[in-house]
């Protein structure tokens, strides 16, 4: 049985990718900050959890440790941990900055570096990144958290090259507004969510073609798609899930 180590599971998108993963018949373990998130999920599906701060090196190499002792090798990685500032450039702190950076692009670095060395030594892997749209389209008050994005997606992308000769892949999926509590986080009324699927030309952003957004779920099963086996000769793939926002 495969064995997945999942980053950012206690909510949204790492959940429904654990949930995903788990139907699929792998053997995840969920890791995040939130304990109580992950006793939770722990309870409704039997996964084995980790806490972990993807901000602390030597906190992932021990939880990787952890888990390679008690679990086995990690055949799977998905890098799911992510944190959201919005905030126009001239307003943006260098903590700020600093502090989207470490989750968003330093954390999947770490994981990527700790975990990639035993798949690389083992001949096999597959690891995916969730990234953003964001990335890859201008926003308007969101410039450090697309940067960030952009940076985990192309390191992501930057890896899979350099572990292809070893047999791992490496993917990015890269998620628009999707019901989860950080877009939710973004929302004032009803108004917002419906003006997150028409569409907002005074800040430049289109709305979604398909006319909805997207569930965790969605974004889940592409994850779920790339690790498997019927993805076996993708890598270095950028998948966005948006509903056509980033056209």
């Amino acid at each position: 049985m495969a064995i997945a180590l999942v980053t950012g599971a206690a909510q949204g998108i790492g959940k429904a990718v654990v949930r995903a993963l788990h139907r699929d018949g792998l053997r995840v373990v969920a890791s995040d900050r939130n304990a109580a998130g992950l006793r939770a999920l722990a309870a409704e599906i039997g996964c084995t959890t980790v806490e972990l701060d993807v901000r602390d090196t030597a906190a992932v190499d021990r939880a990787v440790r952890h888990v390679e002792e008690r679990v086995g090798p990690i055949d799977v990685l998905v890098n799911v941990a992510g944190v959201l500032h919005v905030g126009g450039v001239l307003d943006t702190s260098d903590e700020d900055w600093q502090a989207v950076f470490d989750v968003n692009a330093t954390g999947v670095f770490r994981l990527c570096r700790r975990v990639g060395a035993g798949m690389a030594e083992r001949g096999g892997g597959a690891i995916v990144t969730v990234a953003s749209n964001a990335a890859g389209v201008p926003r308007m008050s969101m410039a450090a958290y697309a940067a960030s994005k952009a940076a985990a997606a192309h390191f992501t992308r930057c890896l899979g090259l350099e572990l292809a000769g070893y047999g791992v892949r490496c993917n990015v999926v890269s998620p628009g507004s999707t019901d989860t509590p950080m877009q939710r986080g973004m929302w004032t009324s009803e108004a917002d969510a419906r003006a997150t699927v028409l569409g907002r030309p005074e800040i430049f952003k289109n709305g979604i073609p398909l006319g909805r957004i997207a569930s965790p779920g969605d974004v889940a099963e592409a994850v779920a798609f790339l690790v498997s086996e019927r993805a076996r000769h993708i890598t270095m793939h950028d998948l966005y899930v948006d509903g056509g926002a980033s056209l």
